[in-house]
């Protein structure tokens, strides 16, 4: 089974910079569309960002232009680079697939003050 973990998360003031990365534990960016999913407090999980198996990315209005996605094949990583950080945009962060869906991983915890 495909474990995902998510990290890179934490306390950043409005306006400033994150990396989140996401390791897997077997070979799936290569061979599957991936995302990057995000959970607000009382509000339902949503995919901000996507990358197909073939390196097509896409976006999340909401992101659109602030965040990146990436990810590094051979060592089964991939990254979400987000500047111009809103505390709208806080939340805990998951990796996952984007068509065929793994088991969650823990996700990692973004806060953005004001």
């Amino acid at each position: 089974q495909v474990r995902l973990v998510e990290s890179g998360g934490g306390l950043v003031q409005a306006g400033g910079s994150l990396k989140l990365s996401c390791a897997a534990s077997g070979r799936i960016f290569a061979y599957n569309a991936m995302g990057w999913y995000r959970q607000a407090p009382g509000k339902q999980r949503e995919l901000v960002a996507h990358i197909s198996s073939g390196g097509t990315s896409n976006y999340a209005a909401s992101v659109k232009g602030r965040f990146t996605i990436s990810r590094d094949i051979p060592n089964n990583t991939m990254y979400l680079q987000m500047n111009s950080l809103k505390p709208e945009d806080t939340a805990v962060y998951y990796c996952n697939g984007r068509d065929i869906r793994f088991a969650w991983g823990q996700g990692t915890q973004v806060t953005v003050s004001s």
